[in-house]
């Protein structure tokens, strides 16, 4: 199935039913009373986070979702059917904005957002009567529906976030770690979408490592694949940084390091700042201890040798990420960032209708208990 993690969808609840003036008429019961029933709610659209899900590619075929009205109130106190509410799956980690506002975020398993709620049904007259208004004619409309235009945009969530240049071995070394499948390749940007996978500590712990596509110098200006892919590693507990100790291409491993990290500054100095540990991968392909002091010396964050494609120093690396991440969890947990319009509640669009009377009418009037409506009568 093919990835996508940002759409727009249209979102309409219904409105809700108009309530009924209907009287009751019999032959031996001439004065019988109002039996107007109440109209049925609108329905509302609401989003569930759901792990079973993993892009919104659904929702970018499917842009728009609109609830269906309720019913009319009938006679003889009948209510009008209330609509269905129209529940549209995401993957955990979607994002809601409004005009450019986040207005929600569904970052856990089954959490729900009713993006816009159904009108509420009007009253029949049959809700006014009392004991010196016997009679009423009052009835009320339903509440009207509302309509919001919305972006969605998912960001993953993760333990940590893989990071590097393309061809460094993140792939290699996701396929070694957990059962994931990437694709793996001798050449650059093999990794087209972001890959999840899960790794064990085999004690019983696991953690969930996120891969995306290699970032190259110049990202930030639009270079290779950009940076787009990055909302997908902001909520990890940490980055680990994979480093090709001795490039083929004879480029430095540090300046490479570097070069990731001033992307990263450039896109969010907030995830820049998150702890890092590095992977210094493909050890097996020299003897050289030099390089790897050299490599040390040059990076201010924790390095752990591997190589990904033979197992070298992977339990230790392991070792290390659960450590790093117990580590990140006893912090206290940093504030998310705040908005200062709260988003209008759907409730807010939906004004309470006045109370419309039907003109011209006395107590003689006989009226059809099935088949009174307010539009019928004005």
């Amino acid at each position: 199935m093919e990835f996508v993690d940002e759409t727009k969808v249209t979102v309409r609840s219904g409105s809700g039913g108009n309530g009924t003036v209907a009287f009751r008429r019999e032959r031996n019961l001439p004065l019988g009373g109002p039996t107007g029933g109440d109209g049925g709610d609108g329905g509302s659209v609401i989003f569930v986070a759901d792990r079973n899900a993993d892009t919104l590619l659904p929702l970018a075929r499917t842009q728009r979702y609109s609830a269906q009205s309720g019913e009319p109130g009938k006679g003889n106190n009948r209510h009008g059917a209330s609509a269905e509410d129209v529940v549209v799956r995401v993957p955990v980690g979607t994002v809601f904005q409004e005009d450019g506002r986040v207005v929600a975020d569904l970052d856990v398993d089954g959490a729900t957002w009713t993006a816009v709620e159904g009108g509420r049904g009007g009253k029949g007259n049959a809700s006014f009567a009392t004991s010196i208004n016997r009679s009423p004619r009052e009835f009320t409309y339903g509440g009207e529906g509302a309509e919001k235009k919305l972006r969605l945009e998912l960001k993953l969530i993760a333990d940590v976030g893989l990071l590097g240049l393309p061809n460094a071995g993140k792939s290699t070394l996701l396929s070694r770690l957990s059962a994931a499948k990437p694709k793996i390749a001798d050449y650059p940007f093999t990794t087209l979408q972001p890959q999840l996978g899960i790794v064990s500590d085999g004690y019983g712990h696991e953690l969930v490592m996120a891969d995306i596509p290699g970032i190259i110098e110049g990202a930030a200006d639009g270079a290779g694949m950009g940076l787009r892919f990055l909302r997908h590693v902001e909520r990890c507990h940490f980055l680990l940084h994979v480093v090709e100790l001795q490039p083929l291409d004879g480029s430095d491993p540090a300046e490479n390091y570097r070069i990731i990290n001033q992307e990263l500054a450039a896109h969010s100095p907030r995830l820049a700042a998150k702890p890092q540990l590095v992977a210094a991968n493909k050890i097996d392909l020299t003897d050289s201890e030099e390089a790897l002091e050299r490599f040390r010396a040059a990076v201010d964050a924790p390095v752990q040798p591997i190589s990904a494609a033979v197992g070298t120093g992977l339990k230790d690396l392991v070792k290390a990420m659960f450590a790093l991440r117990e580590e990140e969890r006893s912090r206290p947990r940093e504030s998310e960032p705040t908005y200062d319009d709260e988003p209008e509640s759907a409730d807010a669009t939906i004004a309470e209708p006045a109370k419309p009377v039907a003109d011209g009418m006395t107590d003689d009037d006989a009226f059809d208990p099935d088949a009174v409506s307010p539009e019928d009568m004005f």
